[in-house]
C-alpha cells in the first residue's frame, strides 16, 4: 500500500490562473439551487423602521404614554431583521468554504490549500477542472443541502420580517383610527402625578391594587414600583404585578385560575377603574386598541407573564 509519502510519479495537469477561478466560481455556482435567490435586505429597510418607530413615539405622547402593544411589535421587528442577518451571513460563508473545499481535496502539503491554489503561480497539484468540479458534485452532497436548507430559511425569515413590520404599520393605523375614542379615555382618566407615602404608586394605581387584591387575593406577593430593567409603567407608580406563583416558577392550576379571574376582571373594569392595558401569559389586552393579542417570545415564565398579572392604568 502506497504511504502519503511515497515518491511515486503521479499525473498532474496544469491549470492556468484564470482557469482555477473559473473552476471555484463553478463549485460555488453548485451550492444554490436552480431559480432561487438569497432574499436581500431592501435599502429602505432601515428609512421604514425608522418612520414606524418616529410614529410610535408620538403615539405614545398622544395617548397615554407606554404603548406595550407596539413596542412588542418592535421588538419582534428587531429579532425578525437580526436573524435575517445571521442567516444571511451563514448563507454567504457556506458558500464559500464550499469552493474552498474542492479545491483543497486536491492539494498536497501542509499550507492552507485555498490559499495555495489562488496564489501559486505553479499549481500543478491541483487535478484537471472537469475532475474538480465532478468532485464538487459527487463528495459536497452534504454541505450542498445544507445550503439549499439556509436558502429557504434566509426566504423565510424574510417572510416573517415582513409580516411583522405589516402588522406594526396596520396597528398604527388601526390606534390613529380609534383617536376620538382613546383620547376621551385620556381626558376621563388624565395621568396622575407619583405619589410618596403610598409606595410611590398612583392614586389611581393604589385602588386597582386594593380593588384587585379584595376581590382576588391573596396572593403570594404583588409589585408595583420598579425601575430596573424594562420598567414599562412601574417606573411611574402606574402598574402592579399581581403573582400567582414565585421564583420563576409556572403556577399551579389553582393560581392559573386565579389570574384567569384576575385578567378577566381588569379586562371587563378598564373602562371604570382607568386601566389602560393588562398581560398574562405572553398576551396583552390595550384598552386603547381592545382584543387579545400574543406578544413576541421574551424566552423566560416570568419574561413572558406566565406567573403574574401585569395591570397599567393611565
Amino acid at each position: 500500500m502506497e504511504s502519503p509519502s511515497s515518491t511515486r510519479p503521479r499525473r498532474v495537469v496544469r491549470v492556468r490562473r484564470p482557469a482555477l477561478a473559473l473552476i471555484v466560481a463553478a463549485a460555488a455556482a453548485l451550492v444554490t439551487t436552480a431559480g432561487t435567490t438569497p432574499a436581500q435586505a431592501d435599502p429602505g429597510d432601515l428609512g421604514r423602521l425608522s418612520k414606524l418607530n418616529k410614529q410610535i413615539a408620538q403615539l405614545d405622547k398622544e395617548y397615554g404614554g407606554d404603548l406595550a402593544k407596539l413596542k412588542d411589535a418592535q421588538y419582534g421587528i428587531k429579532k425578525a431583521r437580526q436573524k435575517q442577518r445571521l442567516l444571511q451571513q451563514d448563507l454567504d460563508s457556506a458558500r464559500i468554504i464550499v469552493a474552498q473545499m474542492a479545491a483543497s481535496q486536491y492539494m498536497t502539503g501542509t499550507t492552507d490549500p485555498a490559499v495555495a491554489v489562488l496564489a501559486s503561480d505553479d499549481p500543478d497539484n491541483v487535478l484537471n477542472n472537469a475532475s474538480l468540479v465532478s468532485h464538487v458534485a459527487s463528495n459536497q452532497a452534504a454541505k450542498v443541502r445544507q445550503i439549499e436548507r439556509l436558502v429557504a430559511e434566509q426566504r423565510k425569515a424574510r417572510e416573517e420580517y415582513e409580516r411583522k413590520v405589516q402588522e406594526l404599520e396596520k396597528d398604527i393605523q388601526d390606534l390613529r383610527a380609534q383617536k376620538r375614542r382613546v383620547q376621551a379615555l385620556i381626558k376621563k382618566f388624565k395621568p396622575e402625578s407619583p405619589s410618596s407615602g403610598m409606595g410611590g404608586v398612583t392614586p389611581r394605581m393604589l385602588k386597582v391594587k386594593n380593588t384587585i387584591d379584595i376581590e382576588f387575593g391573596p396572593f403570594p406577593i404583588i409589585g408595583c414600583v420598579r425601575l430596573t430593567g424594562d420598567p414599562q409603567d412601574h417606573a411611574t407608580g402606574r402598574a402592579c404585578d399581581f403573582m400567582v406563583s414565585t421564583g420563576g416558577t409556572m403556577p399551579s392550576a389553582s393560581g392559573k385560575a386565579q389570574g384567569d379571574r384576575v385578567a378577566e376582571y381588569a379586562v371587563a373594569n378598564a373602562n371604570r377603574l382607568g386601566i389602560k392595558y393588562v398581560i398574562w401569559r405572553q398576551r396583552i389586552y390595550d384598552v386603547r386598541s381592545p382584543g387579545w393579542r400574543m406578544m413576541e417570545n421574551r424566552g423566560g415564565i416570568t419574561a413572558n407573564h406566565y406567573d403574574h398579572v401585569h395591570i397599567s392604568v393611565f
